[in-house]
């Protein structure tokens, strides 16, 4: 890593309309690609504290083919969105089973049975 770029984002908060600000540090990477170009990228997901250290080295991940589209090899670059997913769909799926559960234990929505009439009679 080359650099740390420090940027400053704004949210609204809900409490009356407050705006917020935070400042974020992104890293900024130089690498030699495998065409011997050295190229700069600054990474997406930024943090504070900074997820690395000036003049840390840290490892490139890139297709051949595409190495503007390069990226940090780190857990939360690689795995953040992954997980976020990951989380909304098992609480979905933990909603469904409760409302499966609870539906069937009172009864609603389950197969009924008439009672059985003898029209030989």
């Amino acid at each position: 890593m080359t650099d740390l770029e420090w940027r400053t984002s704004h949210s609204s908060g809900s409490h009356r309309n407050r705006s917020s600000s935070s400042t974020v540090a992104y890293p900024v990477v130089e690498f030699t690609s495998a065409d011997g170009e050295t190229r700069t990228f600054r990474s997406s997901g930024g943090s504070n504290p900074p997820s690395y250290e000036r003049g840390e080295q840290v490892d490139v991940l890139y297709r051949a083919d595409s190495p503007e589209d390069a990226r940090i090899d780190g857990f939360l670059s690689m795995w953040l969105l992954p997980l976020i997913f990951s989380g909304i769909g098992l609480l979905i799926a933990g909603i469904g089973t409760t409302v499966a559960i609870v539906r069937r234990r009172s009864g609603a929505g389950g197969v009924r049975t008439a009672p059985v009439v003898d029209l030989r009679k």
